[in-house]
């Protein structure tokens, strides 16, 4: 039981120690990197670049969400990492992006290559209309069937 414990224990220290060395190294690029627009998020969606992580509560996600999008409320990110994949960019989203970028910088600690998308799912819906809309999901369903 000590030896579990010594080992939570270092963990907890090693993620510190690489959240501050994130943070020593924030500069104007990392700002920069650290986000992405809907334009771009569903661009890098469709070629199947990425995957959009809605972090909102089910109740939230349940009352509207993109179809395209995987539900991983930010309370149980910590323990469905498994269900992410380490090959592809993260995008974490929620309607503005508070919460989408504390999901990002967790993410970040644990190795990920992560961006929030910094104009919210609000404004995602937004350009997701009408013509956009239809070229969007006909190019997501193309790659999804390629896999």
């Amino acid at each position: 039981m000590k030896k579990l414990l010594a080992l939570l224990i270092l963990g907890v220290i090693l993620n510190a120690q690489s959240f501050e060395s994130y943070l020593k190294s924030f500069d104007y690029k990392a700002r920069t990197d650290m986000k992405i627009n809907s334009v771009e998020m569903t661009a890098m969606v469709e070629e199947g670049e990425a995957v959009l992580i809605d972090i909102r509560f089910p109740d939230e996600y349940e009352a509207w969400h993109m179809g395209f999008s995987k539900n991983i409320p930010l309370n149980e990110l910590p323990d469905r990492l498994n269900e992410l994949p380490k090959d592809k960019l993260i995008i974490t989203a929620c309607p503005h992006n508070d919460r989408a970028n504390m999901a990002r910088m967790f993410l970040i600690t644990k190795g990920y290559n992560a961006r929030y998308l910094n104009d919210g799912l609000l404004k995602t819906a937004n350009f997701l209309r009408g013509d956009n809309a239809k070229e969007f999901i006909d190019e997501y369903k193309k790659t999804m069937n390629k896999k």
